[in-house]
């Protein structure tokens, strides 16, 4: 998994200019356009969080637990819609401005927690930090299986019988060349070159290779009730944060505080490479990478343990 240190380099140097450009509680994961491109930004995000809370049977008075909950917009939505929730986060930024904006985040590994740690949850929700969870290096030695089963195994702990999980998770795509082939020193502007730069911008981080190996790892424990293909609303919410980094007075000074980084950092270099050059948004429109929406339902308990392979229903891609 991606350490602190890791996830502090990826967010941490940018927090001003996020916020700056997103607001307080800033959320830099995929919208959700549904094939409705007229939509601002904020109108998608917005119906992204009602899709999340939905997806979970989030009601007054029910209680989510975020793993990777960044500044807390999903924390926010859960506020406003009469209930609560609790963060966790490798970023002490994250951590710091989500508690600035009265909601509950700790610094901490999902590994970390128990059911003794916060308790039950009616549900559990992480938008955009699986992907943290494997490093290629624990691809490689063959361990990403069971850290999604580790993972797997403590949502189901925490929700109970019945209870319900959403994951929103970027995924290899169908033109990923392998990992063995990624390098900084393949042509520029090749699929190779711009994922070694990209694994300077997200450092121990490594994709899962579909949403079928997903939904057979957390099968002993959950159902994939409901998907969603999110790569081309992926490109449309890049194309408008484009639009809302554009410099104001405010950012420009907060970018110049990072002209020590830029100086004496090559890795931050590169991480400035990925934003200038749209590089996320190349790898979708590549289809190197994708990007899917679950919704998972808990197994009863008696049926956990039931082999890989074996249903008690068939998901619904959701239109």
């Amino acid at each position: 998994m991606a350490t602190r240190d890791e996830m502090d380099a990826t967010y941490n140097y940018m927090d001003e200019i996020f916020r700056l450009s997103l607001g307080e509680t800033a959320d830099i994961t995929c919208a959700l356009y549904d094939g409705d491109y007229s939509k601002t930004l904020e109108q998608a995000q917005a119906d992204k969080h009602r899709y999340v809370l939905d997806s979970i049977g989030f009601k007054p008075g029910s209680r989510l637990l975020d793993i990777g909950c960044g500044w807390g917009p999903v924390l926010r939505a859960a506020r406003d819609r009469g209930g609560s929730g609790v963060g966790v986060t490798l970023s002490r930024k994250h951590a710091e401005s989500c508690r600035r904006n009265g909601l509950e985040a700790h610094v901490m590994d999902w590994q970390d927690i128990t059911v003794d740690t916060f308790g039950r949850f009616d549900g559990v929700v992480s938008i955009g930090a699986f992907e943290h969870f494997c490093t290629p290096e624990d691809y490689q030695a063959g361990r990403q299986d069971a850290i999604y089963d580790r993972f797997f195994r403590l949502c189901h702990d925490l929700v109970g019988d019945g209870g319900r999980l959403y994951l929103q998770t970027m995924i290899w795509g169908r033109n990923f060349p392998g990992v063995e082939r990624v390098s900084l020193d393949s042509p520029k502007g090749s699929d190779e070159y711009i994922l070694a730069v990209l694994g300077k911008f997200y450092p121990g981080s490594y994709l899962p290779h579909s949403m079928e190996s997903l939904a057979r790892t957390a099968e002993p424990y959950f159902d994939l009730v409901e998907f969603k293909d999110g790569r081309k609303d992926y490109i449309k919410t890049t194309e408008e944060w484009s639009v809302v980094w554009k410099m104001t007075p405010r950012k420009l000074l907060a970018a110049l505080k990072l002209a020590p980084y830029f100086i004496r950092d090559p890795d931050f270099r590169y991480r400035l490479q990925t934003l200038r050059g749209g590089y996320m948004k190349e790898c979708m429109k590549r289809e190197i990478m994708s990007h899917r929406r679950l919704v998972f339902k808990s197994r009863v308990r008696s049926e956990v343990g039931v082999p890989a392979g074996v249903s008690t229903g068939e998901p619904q891609a959701a239109s």
